[in-house]
């Protein structure tokens, strides 16, 4: 199993209306692709600069991973980024659950 992991930090004026966002709109729009099992999101505690979330997508096969990285995740960004435009920084990290 694989986790895909989106680490973001915001601006402190925006992270209410993310999270909120967030948790009613982006993450059942990619829940809604079929792509992933499970998802969570997680708040980092300890940061120096603005507020620091984890949202972390559980999935089974690589090949599920580049249908969503190919079919999907384009305009998922896309509406991400031109929503909160400056007000974020993300990353992004592949995991294997060992």
């Amino acid at each position: 199993m694989f986790i895909y992991n989106v680490t973001v930090n915001l601006d402190e004026s925006a992270h209410e209306d993310w999270l909120k966002w967030m948790k009613e709109k982006h993450i059942p729009d990619v829940l809604n692709t079929g792509c992933f099992t499970e998802n969570r999101i997680l708040r980092v505690l300890v940061d120096d600069e603005g507020v620091t979330y984890s949202v972390q997508y559980h999935f089974d096969t690589m090949e599920i991973y580049e249908k969503y990285q190919k079919e999907f995740a384009p305009a998922l960004q896309r509406e991400h980024s031109e929503r909160y435009t400056n007000k974020f920084v993300a990353h992004r990290t592949l995991l294997q659950i060992v």
